[in-house]
């Protein structure tokens, strides 16, 4: 999946510039959200976002 690859390397380069994330288990969750620029409204991402702290 594209998606672990881009968070597993983001992972890694921020746990190698900030070590203090090192003692958090993961920095992401299992979820992301994908979509086209011309195809989203800001309210859609807010609700996702919302979504994502219950």
């Amino acid at each position: 999946c594209i998606m672990r690859k881009i968070k597993g390397r983001a992972s890694h380069h921020l746990r190698k510039e900030f070590p203090e994330l090192l003692k958090i288990p993961t920095l992401w969750t299992p979820s992301y959200f994908v979509s086209t620029a011309g195809n989203i409204c800001t309210e859609t991402v807010k609700k996702y976002i919302e979504q994502q702290r219950d």
